[in-house]
C-alpha cells in the first residue's frame, strides 16, 4: 500500500501535458480512467457527468472545425485581426489532432435534485470534480492530460458536431495521451497566503 507521503507526492506531481506521443491509448485503459472518474463526489449523489470519447481522426477534425468556426465568429466580433484568428484556429486544430484521446465532459441537465439555479451550479461543480478525478486517473495510468475550456464557448457547436443528446451540456475537453515529456512544476502561491484559519476568538464568539 502506498504511504500518505506517496499519495501526496502523486497528487502534487501531476502536470498539464500539451504534447503527446502518437501511440494509441488502449480502450481498456480509457475505460479504467473513466470508471475511476465516476467515483468523484456529487451533490445529492446525482452523478451528472457524461463522457463523449473521441479517438478517430475524422471525428476529432469534425469537432475541431466546429469549435474553431465558433471561435472565428467570436474573435471577429471582438475585432481580432485575420492573422490572429487564423493563427489561433490553426493551433487549436493542431492540438486536437495530436491528442490521441479527446474526452468531452458533459453535464446531464436532467440529473439534478431540483430545477433551480443553485442546483444547476451544484451539478456543474460535481461534473468538474469528475474532470479532476479523470486527470488523476489518467496520471495513474501513465498518461498525461490537459483540461481545455473550449466547450464552454461552443456548447451548441460541440453538441451538434458529435450528435450528443440535448440534455448533455458540454463543459470541458480533456486531451489525453502518453506524454512526450513532463514539464517542470509551476510556482504555487504559498499556502499561508491563501488560507485563513477561522477561530472563535476572531469571531468574538462568547
Amino acid at each position: 500500500m502506498p504511504t500518505k507521503d506517496d499519495l501526496h507526492a502523486f497528487l502534487r506531481t501531476r502536470r498539464s501535458i500539451r504534447h503527446f506521443r502518437p501511440d494509441p491509448v488502449p480502450e481498456s485503459v480509457i475505460e479504467t480512467i473513466l470508471h475511476t472518474a465516476t467515483f468523484a463526489p456529487s451533490a445529492h449523489n446525482c452523478q451528472p457527468w457524461r463522457f463523449a470519447v473521441i479517438t478517430e481522426p475524422a471525428v476529432k477534425a469534425r469537432l475541431g472545425n466546429a469549435v474553431t468556426s465558433k471561435m472565428r465568429t467570436d474573435m471577429i466580433a471582438e475585432g481580432a485581426s485575420d492573422a490572429e484568428i487564423e493563427k489561433r484556429a490553426a493551433l487549436s486544430l493542431q492540438r486536437m489532432a495530436e491528442a490521441p484521446v479527446v474526452v468531452v465532459l458533459c453535464r446531464d441537465k436532467n440529473a439534478v435534485h431540483a430545477n433551480t439555479p443553485t442546483e444547476t451550479a451544484m451539478g456543474m461543480q460535481s461534473t468538474a470534480l469528475a474532470g479532476l478525478q479523470l486527470l488523476l486517473a489518467a496520471y495513474a495510468e501513465g498518461l498525461g492530460g490537459n483540461w481545455i475550456c473550449w466547450a464552454l464557448y461552443a456548447q451548441e457547436a460541440t453538441r451538434a458536431a458529435l450528435d450528443l443528446p440535448d440534455d448533455w451540456e458540454p463543459q470541458a475537453f480533456y486531451f489525453l495521451g502518453y506524454p512526450v515529456l513532463s514539464p517542470e512544476p509551476r510556482t504555487r502561491i504559498p499556502t499561508l497566503e491563501i488560507v485563513k484559519m477561522v477561530t472563535s476568538s476572531e469571531l468574538k464568539i462568547s
